[in-house]
């Protein structure tokens, strides 16, 4: 048993604040978006992004619509500080971005930070120090005064080091960390000194950020936290509220909501949710929630499964299944019931009418994706168990999104013939969906060069009856193979890989590598598995490829009749 919780933890105090206003209110328009994916989430990795991979991060939250990016903590590595003057030098920032940057309250952090962001068009710098109780006695040994002091310092010194870059426009941001758990009085006291030392004024606001950085209590007492700043702040007119939520009693995306609804006019978080501990507030559910309530969230979400394998390659971190409106299986339907419901709703739905499908709080194809009803299945019935079949009997282990999308072959397989299916007519329907030679493309052989820093690849492949001999060149041997495509006019991107070993191959050789590849087509919104079997893993890449092409050519046909069903 637990021990008795009331011996050791005491309820946080309720916030003095009779005539709350925020629970009276709805939500009506959209926060300002601040992503942290490249600071605070990166920072919470395993291993942080390299700079290729950050780039690609910050390209991929740039199209989504993000105007504030907090990219680094220039004074913490080189590699953050060097990323800075990557991203200003070879002009990756968009006329309408702004990049930030973080640094704490030290001297020579702050002028590192500064020195970063050296020929900037417009940077924000973020600077923070630890307000609560038990960092101020027990962390810095300091008093009230010498923290709010360790703050105005900073600022005064950020002003300095500002004026002296003219050319750059300068935005002041100030976290209070541990806001949430910070006497309300002194919090207002060290904020109302920081926007007296930055001199803020309507045209020129500080940006006073209010972090939840541990969870410490409900969302409504985070909500009325906000709301006693917002009525009690100093120059409020020249002030933008920012709250940044984190999650340790997993209600970070609540506590962001009632923020707002409380008087905050930003948000700070990561795309789904990365972040240190329990995570930083998933800005994609945030903003995907506004959105099923028919506010615009002012960021695009409508090619949903590109940005989540981004973000997962960057992070190399995996997005939970479950997760809302993203995960592979958010819009699958197991039980009977469901299935049954959906079908109506959908055959219900008007184009012209409100969304109203029961199960569905939005339309998948909002974000790019589709409905998948998944047959139920299971290993004594023969119809079940597709996925441990094909591992158990044959090595072939298949990612979530294959199952789901091979389940659905299956389901027409069994409809149209009935009975029973064994392992090996599973098998034999698999072959023939991604394994069989006779489809329109054929991959015949390849051959690998370099040609400098680049790989280079002449492809033999038969369509039609015609022998082709492509060449492309790419960063590897797939990106190479897809070039050479392209070149007969298939125009296609990966969007992901995963490569397997089988413990043998089915003739009984040598073992055999699986690979087995995500495909789409730009602007098509169709995306299929490709999958290719051969001792050498280059090759079974490369016969995946052209596995996912022929299956991308019948998705595509097919498209037309799967929208009108």
């Amino acid at each position: 048993m637990l021990k008795d919780p009331s011996r050791k933890y005491s309820p946080f105090p309720a916030v003095p604040l009779p005539d709350r206003q925020w629970p009276n209110r709805t939500l009506v328009r959209p926060p300002v978006w601040m992503s942290t994916d490249l600071r605070d989430g990166n920072q919470a990795l395993f291993e942080p992004m390299n700079a290729e991979r950050k780039l690609r991060l910050f390209r991929t939250l740039c199209a989504v619509g993000f105007k504030e990016i907090e990219v680094a903590f220039p004074s913490a590595s080189q590699t953050d500080f060097d990323f800075v003057r990557t991203l200003i030098e070879g002009d990756h920032v968009p006329p309408d971005v702004t990049i930030e940057v973080l640094t704490q309250a030290r001297e020579h952090l702050i002028r590192r930070t500064m020195d970063s962001l050296s020929g900037a068009r417009r940077a924000i710098v973020h600077v923070y120090n630890a307000t609560s109780k038990p960092f101020r006695d027990v962390v810095f040994g300091m008093t009230r005064a010498e923290v709010v002091e360790m703050a105005v310092s900073s600022v005064r010194l950020i002003r300095k080091l500002a004026e002296a870059q003219p050319a750059t426009e300068w935005v002041l941001e100030y976290s209070p960390e541990t806001f949430s758990a910070t006497e309300l009085d002194f919090a207002l006291e060290i904020c109302d000194a920081v926007t007296a030392a930055w001199g803020a004024r309507p045209d020129r606001p500080v940006i006073l950020n209010l972090p939840a950085t541990v969870e410490v209590a409900t969302p409504n007492v985070y909500a009325d936290q906000v709301e006693w700043m917002h009525r009690h702040l100093a120059r409020r007119d020249s002030v933008v509220l920012s709250v940044h939520p984190h999650n340790d009693r997993g209600t970070a995306v609540a506590a962001a909501e009632l923020a707002v609804m409380a008087g905050a006019d930003r948000v700070e978080g990561c795309l789904f949710g990365n972040g240190e501990r329990t995570g930083n507030v998933d800005v994609v559910t945030l903003a995907l929630n506004l959105y099923t309530q028919g506010i615009d969230p002012g960021l695009d979400f409508s090619d949903i499964n590109a940005v989540a394998r981004t973000a997962e390659y960057c992070t190399q971190l995996p997005i939970h299944p479950r997760h809302p409106y993203v995960g592979d299986l958010v819009f699958t339907a197991f039980s009977g019931s469901h299935q049954d419901a959906i079908k109506k709703g959908f055959a219900a739905q008007q184009p012209d009418q409100p969304w109203n499908v029961p199960y569905l709080p939005i339309d998948p194809a909002d974000l790019g994706r589709s409905y998948d009803s998944v047959i139920r299945v299971n290993s004594q019935s023969g119809k079940g168990g597709i996925a441990y079949l094909l591992e158990t009997e044959y090595g072939v282990v298949l990612p979530r999104r294959l199952q789901v999308e091979f389940s659905g072959a299956v389901q027409r397989h069994t409809d149209a013939h009935g009975g029973e299916m064994s392992a090996a007519e599973i098998w034999a329907l698999f072959s023939r969906e991604y394994l069989d030679a006779a489809k329109p493309l054929r991959y015949v052989e390849h051959h690998l060069f370099e040609h400098g820093s680049a790989q280079g690849i002449r492809l033999t492949v038969e369509a039609g009856g015609v022998t082709h001999l492509l060449a492309g060149e790419g960063n590897g041997p797939i990106d190479a193979a897809v070039h050479a495509l392209r070149t007969l006019g298939l125009d296609i991107q990966v969007r992901s890989y995963e490569e397997r070993s089988l413990g043998r191959s089915q003739e009984g050789g040598n073992a055999q590598a699986c690979a087995i590849m995500e495909v789409t087509r730009p602007g098509s919104g169709v995306e299929c598995h490709g999958v290719g079997l051969d001792p050498n893993i280059v090759t079974a890449s490369v016969k995946a490829l052209v596995s996912g092409v022929n299956r991308l050519g019948t998705a595509a046909r097919a498209e037309p009749a799967i929208r009108e069903a």
